[in-house]
């Protein structure tokens, strides 16, 4: 088993702490390494762009540039200015990532399409009629629920990064990890995925107290 990322220095009470999807996520990318570095490790093949939707405390980038594709360049990306600052801080306590930026935006919001090599994404899935607003958070400087409440059946912004994973994945071989929890009904979002045509695998899942989360894998090439 590779080791978690530290965070024991850091401050974390402003962002989503790791919690059991976080290591779920971190389970699954130890498990996926020989597809990973098999797809992305050959020689001469171009290096790998790596973007995580929704850092948190930047413990999965972490994580991913220390046991994954060390030599991979990462873009992290989140709303939540103190998650922007901490998963730096994550990445420096754990022996820094040498080719890591942070973009403090909504999802995909300034990347270029068609780059993303690996997406990974552990979303706002909890089902809740109070969807989190911008405005509101800058008055309040309460963040956390954007990492949390996802809309009435928890996959508003799922299905915002669902909708435009064609655009900006490399089609060529780029792949995608998405968690979900049960109440998101997976099983439906796959098979409308595959519809569009893409392959899609769930390829890790845990109870964890009363919640069934799973993290699925799409991809359009095999």
């Amino acid at each position: 088993m590779f080791p978690t990322p530290s965070t024991t220095n850091l401050d974390v009470s402003r962002v989503y702490e790791p919690a059991e999807d976080t290591f779920l996520f971190l389970d699954l990318l130890q498990e996926e390494l020989p597809f990973i570095q098999k797809r992305f490790a050959a020689a001469n093949a171009p290096t790998p762009l790596v973007v995580e939707i929704g850092l948190g405390s930047g413990i999965v980038t972490t994580f991913f540039h220390k046991n994954i594709l060390p030599d991979a360049l990462f873009i992290g990306t989140d709303i939540n200015p103190y998650a922007c600052s901490i998963s730096k801080e994550t990445s420096k306590e754990n022996g820094d990532t040498r080719y890591f930026d942070v973009l403090r935006t909504n999802l995909w919001d300034g990347l270029r399409p068609g780059l993303v090599d690996v997406l990974l994404f552990n979303p706002p899935y909890v089902p809740d009629e109070t969807v989190p607003s911008i405005e509101n958070a800058v008055k309040t400087d309460d963040w956390l629920d954007f990492a949390l409440l996802g809309g009435s059946d928890g996959m508003q912004v799922t299905s915002a990064v669902l909708d435009r994973l064609e655009e900006f994945l490399n089609l060529a071989r780029g792949v995608a990890y998405i968690l979900f929890c049960k109440r998101n009904k997976p099983v439906e979002v796959a098979n409308s995925m595959r519809n569009r045509g893409w392959i899609v695998d769930m390829v890790n899942e845990r109870k964890a107290g009363w919640e069934v989360l799973s993290i699925w894998k799409f991809r359009k090439v095999k």
